[in-house]
């Protein structure tokens, strides 16, 4: 055998070796590799541009990676995804809130927290137990006191508050923030008497015949108490709105904007966000201060450059335009049927608010006003157009919240200047606000013009809507309703107020989620279920298309998703 053939032997003999030994070997085949999640067999609503309706969804990452038919899912099936059967129950995106304060609310929640207690005697009970609880505490402090459980006027006595503490400050605001209720220590350690002035912005409530104080402070006169009122530690803050986190997720609400901010509020999102506790996408509304002048924008500049993140945006400033109409300080067009024939208190002069509003847009700023009488959405909205004039359209997605009453000349220039109408669709049904202090004190016509929902949509401009919770509940469930229904969702006996705004389900729940995501800058990543986007979600216990509206406000979210991680409930049981 010459040596060409012995080794071509070899060669053969030691691949019969190598492939023996490969044999003899188990051979593990890859795992293949799918979604983190997959969620099927579901009513999808996606809020997509075509309102579709999908059954399955797959998430990788956090993010979106599939919407559509169950059949098609499969392939995103690996070894390690999770599948979850949704048994047909309704997902849609996280709810969004255009107007809330989460901070204020969590803080007071801990408080001396009169909300949701009936009356007079209730309150007396609770404030008595807080402080005899309380005995190191040296302000009594907290809230949520109804002004019409006082009268037209919302104004409170202090004769309540020094009977029951007599030794101790007591400062306690009304649910909807825009009234003080101080007792005698209070407003001495803040030196109001009968000859203290009223602030430009607000009102010291007098006894007609001494003129005294009688301890009730509307809108900017709270300030003079609250100046005296030592500042919240960090971990009370921080306390507080882990309160509310748990408390939106577990509505379904994964967005908000707070419409107040200041930057100890700053501080404490940003704690916690570092700590991976705030599992939602924050949009902080810069506080701007009446009582400063132009100025004050250096502040909020560097306010937004220091503090802005991926989970924080402070590229808002709030614009507080005027008060409440049960109060009288909400800036009306026509006079208040009261003796004094006020037209309300526009919080900053017209021409300069033009002024305040061009230079914030120049900033990069959006804005967002407070404006409850047809005065300030005017003022509001001509601000606006001069900011248009002055600068041109950037984009900035300026809206104006509460809109209790907008003339009907202004409700077209929403959709002209690009403005979102932020409501709060709770507000929009007969109650006591509405029957006994507001329209005895601006006639029926007037009254007509009350949240006129409906009337905006169908100009084509932008809704959304938010809670402005704790003033009212921060659950979308029941705001819905009363958006559809323009009735309480507690108390069905009461009649549909202006029933010809109502609007359909599939516009309110636009404006909680899609349209609400638009206002705050992130319709790019949330407020939908679509491709690409943040799997901000939430799965409900009954699918709202198929049930009565009246019933819309006993929904629960079984569920809650942020980024694709459960943030409140469970997922139901998959493989």
């Amino acid at each position: 055998m010459n040596f060409g053939n012995r080794l071509l032997r070899c060669i053969g003999l030691l691949s019969l070796i190598v492939l023996a030994s490969a044999c003899s070997k188990k051979v593990e085949p890859e795992a293949s590799v799918g979604a983190d999640t997959v969620l099927k067999n579901g009513y999808v609503y996606t809020v997509d541009a075509d309102r579709s309706v999908a059954q399955a969804v797959a998430i990788t990452d956090g993010r979106i990676v599939y919407v559509g038919a169950d059949d098609s899912v499969s392939s995103l099936i690996g070894d390690n995804t999770r599948v979850i059967d949704l048994q047909g129950r309704m997902l849609m995106p996280g709810f969004q809130d255009s107007h809330i304060h989460p901070i204020m609310a969590g803080v007071e929640a801990s408080a001396c927290d009169l909300n949701g207690l009936p009356g007079i005697p209730e309150y007396r009970s609770r404030i008595l137990e807080y402080a005899t609880n309380n005995p190191d505490v040296p302000w009594i402090l907290g809230g949520g006191w109804a002004m019409s459980v006082f009268g037209p006027g919302g104004a409170p006595n202090k004769s309540i508050l020094d009977e029951l503490v007599p030794d101790r400050p007591v400062y306690l605001s009304s649910q909807d923030g825009h009234t003080g209720w101080a007792n005698s220590a209070a407003l001495a350690i803040a030196g109001i008497d009968k000859n203290t002035p009223d602030p430009a912005d607000g009102r010291i409530d007098r006894d007609p015949v001494t003129g005294e104080a009688i301890g009730s402070l509307q809108e900017g006169a709270m300030s003079l108490v609250t100046d005296h009122i030592p500042p919240e530690s960090l971990e009370t803050r921080m306390a507080g709105l882990r309160y509310s986190v748990d408390l939106l997720n577990s509505y379904g609400i994964t967005g908000i904007q707070d419409a107040i901010v200041y930057e100890d509020h700053l501080k404490a999102y940003t704690e916690l966000a570092d700590h991976g506790e705030l599992s939602l996408r924050v949009v902080a509304a810069l506080w701007w201060e009446n009582r400063e002048d132009l100025s004050q924008i250096e502040k909020l500049v560097a306010l937004r450059e220091k503090y802005t993140s991926d989970a924080i945006d402070a590229r808002t400033v709030k614009v507080m335009q005027d008060g409440v109409m049960e109060n009288y300080t909400a800036a009306m067009l026509e006079p208040y049927l009261v003796p004094s024939g006020t037209k309300g208190i526009p919080m900053i002069d017209p021409e300069l608010l033009k002024t305040v509003v061009s230079k914030l847009d120049a900033e990069g700023f959006q804005v967002h006003f407070h404006a409850i009488g047809d005065a300030a959405v005017r003022q509001s909205l001509d601000a606006i157009e001069e900011a248009l004039i002055d600068n041109g359209a950037l984009g900035h997605r300026h809206h104006i919240s509460h809109l209790q009453m907008i003339d009907p000349a202004d409700i077209p220039r929403f959709r002209e200047l690009d403005v979102v109408a932020n409501f709060q669709p709770l507000w929009a049904y007969a109650d006591e606000y509405i029957t006994e202090l507001t329209i005895p004190f601006i006639g029926e016509e007037r009254a007509r013009w009350m949240y006129p929902i409906k009337s905006v949509l169908d100009t084509g401009a932008t809704v959304a809507f938010g809670s402005d919770w704790s003033v009212s509940t921060a659950n979308p469930y029941p705001q819905i309703e009363t958006a559809i229904t323009r009735k309480s969702a507690i108390n069905d006996e009461i009649d549909a107020f202006l029933p010809e705004q109502r609007i359909d389900l599939a516009s309110a729940l636009a404006a909680f989620t899609i349209n609400a995501a638009f206002v705050s800058r992130r319709d790019r990543d949330t407020g939908s279920i679509e491709v690409g986007k943040y799997a901000d979600l939430v799965l409900l216990d009954q699918n709202l298309f198929e049930i009565e509206p009246e019933d819309i406000s006993e929904t629960t979210a079984l569920m809650t998703m942020f980024a694709g991680r459960v943030v409140h409930g469970e997922l139901p049981p998959g493989k």
